[in-house]
């Protein structure tokens, strides 16, 4: 009965997240309304409030779910590009990239930021940048990357990548600005290299 149950809640968190995710996307958060997600899912708003407290929660939940799907693909983008700096900085230009698209402009990178605050405070970031800080301390160890504070240097590309998509997501002209971010952001990187 139990897992019949656990199976049932994480039903219905799942179509709270989708009808979420969409009303997001098409509406952005401001707009969008306890009704729109419970309408959605065919749910009552006694079930949002359960699962995740109000709409601030939900939106976390949704960003939560991007988030992993865009970790992923940065994740395939560097496996592609091969191991050492070409896939560090292949996450980075994927992530930069990804800001093109209307529902990670709208949720992850507009939205999210004005509700949930400073992106770079996001546990995913910590995250990231702690793999990133590995990655290069490998790097400065092999002599590919001079030697710095590994942290740092960390933090400053994925800070970069962060204000180019924020860039990126905010313009009137997405596509030119990220193709003046992605050719600042390879020449800055170069910089790390000795």
């Amino acid at each position: 009965m139990s897992g019949s149950r656990t199976e049932k809640m994480e039903q219905t968190r799942a179509k709270l997240i989708t009808a979420g995710r969409k009303a997001f996307a098409e509406k952005g958060f401001v707009q969008a309304s306890m009704d729109d997600f419970t309408a959605e899912a065919g749910l009552t708003r006694g079930a949002l409030y359960h699962n995740f407290g109000d709409k601030k929660g939900l939106l976390k939940a949704v960003i939560d779910q991007i988030d992993a799907e865009m970790l992923s693909r940065m994740a395939q983008a560097s496996e592609q590009a091969g191991a050492g700096w070409n896939g560090l900085i292949a996450e980075h230009i994927a992530y930069i990239e990804m800001a093109l698209e209307p529902q990670i402009q709208r949720i992850m990178l507009l939205d999210g930021p004005a509700v949930l605050g400073d992106p770079s405070q996001w546990p995913n970031q910590t995250a990231c940048l702690r793999r990133a800080a590995a990655e290069i301390d490998a790097l400065v160890a092999q002599g590919v990357v001079k030697p710095v504070d590994a942290e740092a240097a960390a933090r400053l590309l994925n800070g970069a990548a962060l204000n180019a998509a924020l860039w990126i997501a905010a313009s009137p002209e997405p596509q030119t600005v990220l193709l003046r971010a992605l050719e600042a952001f390879r020449e800055m990187a170069k910089g790390f290299l000795r």
